[in-house]
């Protein structure tokens, strides 16, 4: 913990942070302040400004108040887990829920908002899933990446299916960043079950022997067998180009995601119909720290519409367009929460 002063106030921050997630936790941090109280929150003993209290954190902050009891619903619905920092002002998952799931309350108007950045969103799928989306999704049971555990795997942090202009079935996976620097990197870089034989460059030898990946032939995770099978979507002669494999930094995140949503595509069933799979990033408009991977992926992929990027007031500012009376408190207060 680090005690900064700014503005004439002390804040007590995590110790290493980036202009922009100082910038955001101060932000965050008055916020709370002046609607919830000053009390901190704990971890690891030690007291910060970001984290909820007790109190504050069974009251349902920071989750959109009017959202709390459809979360908990949701939650017992299709069961996941709640993050661990759920309670931290500057929580990923709840910020997911707070910029979705007041839209998807009232489908219709949700489908007005949504489309403006998924276009060829007809209508939201009130059919499939719990009324058209899905908290922290993956192929249940199916496991067609075979990496999901009781404490890791491949998921989105929420999915929507949707009707097209065509009547087909799709899916929408997506990803929500709000403060982090990058994406989640290659765990099978790092493992200390690695073999010698084990390897992340060149990119061309994984190409040519999937066993060199420690994903592949020590834990037996299907990305490699997805990607090679998909030339249309992944770019393997660029690919190939590389001197460390390219999915071993902040890429590995986006990769899975893709990887899960195509073998998805692939693999239909009667639980999962989709007839396309899409994946996106959803971020903070002044976060522009993921850019370099997000551009980087977007060449791996031969910029495939299959995954894309956005920032969350693209969203916001279609809610205002639309003039909706509805949304009306949740703009206000969304934007007044995450907007500086």
């Amino acid at each position: 913990m680090k005690h900064y002063e700014i503005n004439g106030k002390q804040y007590r921050l995590p110790n290493s942070l980036t202009d922009f997630q100082r910038q955001i936790y101060v932000h965050l941090i008055d916020w709370k302040w002046t609607n919830l109280g000053s009390e901190p929150g704990f971890f690891k003993n030690q007291p910060y400004d970001a984290i909820l209290s007790e109190e504050c954190v069974k009251q349902g902050h920071p989750l959109y108040q009017p959202i709390f009891n459809r979360f908990k619903e949701h939650q017992l619905k299709f069961p996941f887990k709640s993050h661990k920092f759920l309670g931290h002002m500057a929580s990923s998952q709840a910020a997911c829920a707070n910029l979705f799931l007041p839209l998807l309350e009232d489908p219709q108007i949700g489908s007005l908002v949504l489309r403006s950045v998924k276009t060829d969103l007809s209508h939201i799928a009130t059919d499939h899933l719990d009324r058209g989306f899905r908290i922290e999704f993956w192929d249940e049971p199916y496991n067609i990446l075979n990496d999901h555990t009781k404490v890791s795997g491949t998921d989105a942090d929420i999915a929507i299916a949707y009707y097209d202009f065509q009547g087909n079935l799709n899916l929408w996976m997506i990803e929500h960043k709000l403060t982090e620097t990058e994406f989640t990197t290659c765990g099978g870089a790092k493992s200390q079950n690695r073999t010698c034989r084990h390897t992340c460059s060149p990119a061309s030898a994984i190409l040519e022997d999937k066993t060199l990946c420690y994903y592949h032939s020590g834990c037996g995770y299907r990305y490699w067998d997805i990607t090679l099978k998909n030339p249309w979507l992944f770019d393997i002669e660029h690919i190939r180009t590389y001197h460390d494999c390219p999915f071993k930094g902040g890429m590995n995140q986006l990769w899975r995601n893709l990887v899960l949503a195509i073998s998805l595509e692939d693999s239909r069933s009667q639980k999962y119909p989709y007839k396309k799979v899409y994946f996106s990033v959803v971020h903070h408009p002044k976060n522009n720290l993921l850019q370099p991977s997000i551009n980087e992926f977007s060449k791996v992929i031969g910029y495939n519409d299959r995954f894309f990027a956005f920032s969350s007031d693209r969203l916001i500012n279609q809610a205002i367009a639309i003039n909706e009376p509805a949304l009306t408190d949740w703009i206000r207060w969304y934007s007044a929460l995450y907007f500086f």
